[in-house]
């Protein structure tokens, strides 16, 4: 996974964003070193004097005019700096609303603290939802229509765009783009709870034929059991409470208040990012996320052991 950095931009609009950082530091590093030296200046032509004998101020005078012309550039300098600044902060904002008609369509809802992803196509046929990762074609823009569910969030993948807060009832939207295949991370970058830290997400470029691929795959419903101890699970799953939050394509599961499970095993994270997606740490969430993620919405299941391990076997072969 590609370090999450600002100064690491892997498409137009994080370059843009990346080149005017790199303008304001040059800017205000000569400014900030001009003013220490005009304070070391001063400060080594400073007459001294004793309590008794008052230094003598005259030889500091500047004359009348060249004090003014100083006063006068000074001022033109620092003006002719903010209105540049201004200017390439107002060329930086057009440019990242400038990547052309999107490719692919997104509808991010933040909820606390995880993230539903929900590809929208005019054919309702293949619109198709998962959570806390998103994949989108290398070189292609998309637009990501964000929401949020409860409070207010905000979305930030460094390498790839700026930030945007997801507000309750006010949808906003937000076009990137990846030129760099990889896998990039993205964060939750408004407080929004306990869990705020934990509320992470991954994005992945992939090679456009490769996306295409994924999203024929995830439009599909859930792979029918394979053996008797995965159909034992998928009952366990559908006939207690984890149907009661979570939707699984295919089956009577078709709550939307927890995220979609449908291709779940292909996931590489579990928790919005908070812990690897391996079958010891998916015993541990269905037995215990608080243990995990403390404050998590997801109530504990006190399973028997052979009903957690039908279950296990079921949920790890939704891929």
């Amino acid at each position: 996974m590609r370090a999450q950095d600002i100064l690491a931009s892997a498409g137009p609009q994080a370059e843009h964003i990346e080149a005017l950082w790199w303008i304001m530091l040059l800017i205000c590093t000569a400014v900030f070193v001009a003013v220490l030296l005009a304070l070391a200046w001063a400060l080594l032509r400073a007459p001294r004097g004793s309590p008794a004998t008052p230094p003598d101020l005259s030889s500091l005078a500047l004359p009348e005019r060249g004090a003014a012309i100083v006063v006068a550039a000074a001022v033109a300098l620092s003006a002719a700096l903010l209105v540049y600044l201004t200017l390439a902060s107002y060329v930086t904002d057009r440019r990242l609303a400038s990547l052309g008609a999107p490719a692919v369509q997104i509808e991010l809802t933040a909820h606390r603290w995880w993230w539903e992803v929900r590809y929208m196509d005019a054919d309702p046929s293949r619109i198709f939802t998962t959570a806390n990762e998103i994949h989108i074609p290398v070189g292609k823009p998309v637009l990501v229509t964000l929401k949020a569910d409860d409070v207010i969030h905000s979305f930030w993948v460094p390498n790839l765009a700026g930030k945007k807060d997801l507000i309750p009832g006010r949808d906003a939207t937000l076009t990137l783009q990846a030129d760099v295949p990889g896998r990039y991370r993205g964060q939750c970058a408004e407080f929004c709870g306990v869990q705020h830290a934990k509320m992470a997400l991954l994005v992945f470029a992939d090679p456009p034929e490769q996306f295409e691929a994924w999203a024929a795959s995830e439009r599909k419903p859930a792979l029918e059991p394979a053996s008797e101890e995965e159909s034992r699970g998928r009952e366990i799953f559908v006939s207690g409470r984890c149907a009661m939050c979570h939707a699984i394509q295919g089956t009577m599961a078709s709550a939307r208040k927890a995220p979609d499970l449908t291709h779940f095993a292909s996931r590489e994270t579990l928790g919005a990012g908070t812990v690897p997606n391996s079958i010891g740490h998916l015993a541990g969430w269905i037995l215990d996320p608080h243990s995990i993620k403390p404050g998590v919405n997801m109530p504990a299941n006190p399973l028997d052991p052979d009903e957690l391990h039908a279950l296990l076997a079921y949920l790890g072969a939704l891929r």
